[in-house]
């Protein structure tokens, strides 16, 4: 029980077909780093692919966002949670994070700044158990990209749950990372036919990058 070792692969070449044409838009979008912890990210190799990729492309997604007033959202599981706060995620997974501090922390690299949003998250979905859709609405927002681990647990069940909320989504498939390349390719391909616009970091960068002026406003529902 518990995570497996991830073997390296490559982050994926061949993005599916996208169902919708929704496009990235700097004056409605919020980013998430999903569950960027050490203990989710010890499970992989640090200096093999898919991590060195996925840390520059969710760093210059980042980057980007702050360039551009985007706000950003990361989240992260609390360690020694009791068995009543696991609920079922026991049965599947074990513990969970441990208790000790270094294992629950965002890794070096992507951690957050002063004006970034921390959640604390309980369960798959970003959305269960905690204020992100109240904080979407605060800040005016219908889009999230997506960014982080587990592309087929977490990512995904935040990117339907953002679709049965009328967010568009944007899955960030080389700023995702998961299990296999099998698990990853499944991921993506659900999201792109299921749920949402799955796009490449340098795609979702030119996007994100027009002119303030030329960005579309939002029409009523």
């Amino acid at each position: 029980m518990g995570l497996p070792g991830i073997t390296p692969y490559p982050m994926p070449d061949t993005l599916p077909a996208n169902r919708v044409d929704w496009t990235p838009d700097p004056a409605r979008a919020v980013l998430l780093v999903h569950d960027m912890q050490n203990y989710f990210v010890d499970a992989y190799r640090r200096d093999a692919s898919p991590i060195p990729e996925l840390v520059a492309n969710i760093l210059a997604l980042r980057s980007r966002c702050a360039t551009l007033g985007i706000p950003v959202v990361y989240t992260a599981q609390p360690g020694a949670q009791t068995l009543a706060q696991r609920g079922l995620l026991q049965d599947f997974w074990g513990d969970g994070v441990p208790g000790d501090p270094p294992a629950a922390r965002i890794i070096d690299p992507l951690l957050p700044a002063d004006n970034d949003i921390q959640l604390t998250k309980w369960r798959y979905s970003a959305f269960q158990r905690t204020s992100l859709a109240r904080i979407l609405t605060e800040l005016d927002r219908d889009q999230l990209v997506i960014t982080g681990v587990y592309a087929h647990i977490g990512c995904l069940m935040t990117a339907c749950e953002a679709f049965m909320r009328d967010i568009e989504t944007f899955f960030a498939a080389d700023a995702t990372a998961d299990f296999s390349a099998e698990h990853h390719a499944m991921a993506i391909t659900y999201a792109a036919e299921r749920c949402a616009v799955v796009l490449n970091t340098s795609d979702l960068l030119t996007a994100l990058s027009r002119d303030r002026a030329s960005v579309s406003s939002r029409t009523a529902s």
